[in-house]
């Protein structure tokens, strides 16, 4: 057997219900919080008043930064630092999809250190233990936030999008209620599905897995495809909800060590020349022209994922089955919504060179299967631009 290391300090509250205990997981680890969100919409409102009075009713005292925005900037994290030296605060609260939780993850490193987070990306200075202690509490099922060492942000002025990677910003608690993903809207749902797919996909195609993170995520993959479908056709299925969320927070367990490929990596210089495009749709766009390019570099997994969608591939060879995967994730993202190009998201022509050209700024392209050149990418890049949808 292969041998690995795997490290995850995060304690995982999971149930329907669990948000009852915010307050008296917050307390463990101070008395004032800073509670990280997005603005309120009328989906969030209720939600975001239930959290403030539970922190509340264990003598939680609660600072508000509702500022976030998606693709959060090193200006939103600036501003929600101060917001947690003014108010003081000993724990930080991302309350959110991945956007409120990596944003409270940067502010919980800005708040304590010198300079601002930009300067603590993973290959830069590494943020010390005087981190402020981070509580995630999702409610989407995609970004996996929750269990991963991991904060994105952007900075607009350059128009790059990079990450803080290092164990002293997991999260303490991941508090992973089903119940606060009711009102997600088709759309927000497709999308982060479709990214806790992505994750569990390229952990376990990444020559950086190992058998736990296979596990993880052959867990994960068939909860995705069974219940993706099925929540979109009907948000309130609490069944599939919780399915979603732990698929979700599998994809975190899984990515937070194997880490992600190919796509990843393209689609965080998407996000960052192009802040309009979200992950999941930039990750959409890529993927058939992605698993084109590595199926034959990594047969045998391809295959196996191939029979989770169809057991029909079952009594095929390995090869015409992988081959098979590539058309089952295409058919996968014309059922969920997801069939896209770069050119139906709005992403100029004119950037697509440009997105190419930065593609190994970030590391994660080396866990592929297939290692793509600079050019290969762009023409990755250029076939997903021209894709008919």
């Amino acid at each position: 057997m292969k041998p690995f290391t795997y490290f995850q300090p995060t304690e995982i509250v999971f149930g329907s219900g669990r948000i009852e205990e915010i307050g008296s997981i917050a307390s463990r680890y101070g008395k004032r919080c800073l509670l990280v969100t997005t603005p309120a919409v009328p989906a969030t409102t209720a939600q975001f008043a239930r959290v403030k009075s539970l922190l509340k009713k264990e003598g939680v005292a609660v600072a508000h930064f509702d500022c976030v925005t998606p693709n959060p900037t090193t200006d939103v994290i600036s501003a929600g630092a101060r917001v947690a030296r003014d108010s003081r605060a000993e724990v930080v609260i991302g309350l959110g999809g991945g956007s409120s939780m990596d944003a409270a993850k940067a502010i919980a490193v800005e708040a304590t250190h010198e300079g601002t987070a930009w300067d603590y990306l993973f290959y830069k200075k590494a943020p010390t233990t005087r981190t402020l202690p981070i509580i995630a509490v999702s409610t989407t099922s995609g970004t996996g936030s929750q269990t991963t060492p991991c904060a994105v942000i952007t900075k607009s002025d350059e128009m790059d999008k990079s990450a803080i990677w290092h164990s002293n910003i997991y999260a303490k608690v991941a508090l992973v209620d089903p119940e606060l993903m009711v009102t997600l809207p088709p759309n927000v749902t497709a999308m982060t599905g479709f990214d806790a797919f992505s994750h569990n996909f390229e952990a376990y195609v990444s020559v950086g897995t190992n058998p736990l993170v296979e596990t993880l995520a052959l867990s994960a993959i068939p909860l995705i495809v069974k219940f993706l479908p099925r929540v979109l056709e009907n948000g309130s299925d609490r069944e599939a909800r919780g399915a979603m969320a732990w698929a979700d927070t599998l994809g975190g367990l899984a990515i937070a060590s194997a880490g992600v490929t190919l796509p990843h990596g393209l689609g965080m210089q998407i996000g960052g020349r192009c802040p309009s495009v979200a992950h999941g749709q930039a990750l959409a766009a890529l993927y058939p022209e992605f698993t084109r390019f590595t199926a034959e570099s990594a047969l045998k997994k391809f295959a196996t994922v191939a029979r989770i969608f169809d057991p029909r591939w079952t009594d095929v060879s390995d090869e015409k089955a992988a081959g098979k995967c590539c058309d089952e994730v295409d058919s996968f993202l014309k059922k969920i919504g997801m069939w896209l190009s770069l050119r139906s998201l709005g992403v100029p022509e004119g950037e697509v060179r440009a997105i190419a050209d930065r593609g190994q700024v970030l590391p994660d392209y080396k866990n592929n299967p297939r290692v793509a050149t600079v050019e290969e990418m762009y023409v990755i890049l250029k076939s997903s631009f021209d894709r008919d949808v």
